[in-house]
């Protein structure tokens, strides 16, 4: 499952993502990664949290720490990579998200795209095999929206699997391989985007879709 978006609605996509990283309990069901179940109850996190990624809406990055040092930090305390090994990782990255230049710098020296790139980035420093993306489009602005939803793309391009909430309906549409849409924290759609978003099965996802369009985001 290269790349599956969570569509909008009074939804809970992100307490869905925050389950799928174990930040919340999950109370019913299972989450399987790659055939494992690790939400049974006594299974340490942390090594799970390692195979997965997340990105949130607000960027979360450090304040008082540099590019490199927010990037760097996880591979450094976390997994335990020398930090010099780190730093050239940090850089490789930075160089191909088009932030060479940005290593030395502070977040608050960054545009809202950039930063939200660098968010990225930092979870990609750790090799992760799922990255989850919160509404990473939801913080910026306009015209910045742009550049981030770039990164997802040539990010699905590598073949890692992304699970992305977004309202970006039409960016939802041309990149996903599944869609699932939420309502209440429960599935109402799930399938093919052509099936879920051009032939929605049930009245509430027909209603969401048509404001959708009516608004001209889809």
């Amino acid at each position: 499952m290269p790349c599956c978006s969570t569509a909008r609605t009074s939804a809970c996509k992100s307490t869905l993502l925050r389950c799928i990283n174990l930040l919340e309990p999950v109370d019913d069901g299972a989450v399987l990664l790659d055939g494992e179940d690790i939400s049974v109850p006594g299974l340490d996190a942390n090594p799970v949290r390692r195979r997965i990624g997340m990105v949130f809406q607000s960027y979360n990055l450090f304040p008082h720490m540099s590019v490199m040092d927010n990037i760097t930090l996880a591979p450094v305390r976390a997994a335990g990579i020398p930090r010099r090994d780190a730093e050239t990782a940090a850089l490789a990255l930075l160089e191909r998200f088009g932030l060479s230049d940005k290593a030395a710098s502070y977040p608050d020296q960054l545009s809202g795209g950039q930063q939200q790139r660098v968010a990225i980035v930092r979870a990609l420093a750790m090799g992760p095999e799922v990255l989850l993306l919160d509404e990473i489009t939801s913080a910026l602005d306009p015209e910045l929206v742009g550049e981030v939803l770039d990164v997802v793309r040539e990010l699905k391009s590598t073949g890692i699997t992304l699970v992305l909430a977004t309202h970006e309906m039409g960016f939802a549409r041309d990149t996903s391989d599944v869609i699932v849409m939420l309502d209440g924290g429960r599935i109402i759609e799930q399938g093919h985007p052509r099936d879920v978003l051009v032939a929605p099965r049930t009245e509430r996802a027909r209603q969401f879709l048509q404001r959708i369009i009516d608004s001209g985001r889809l």
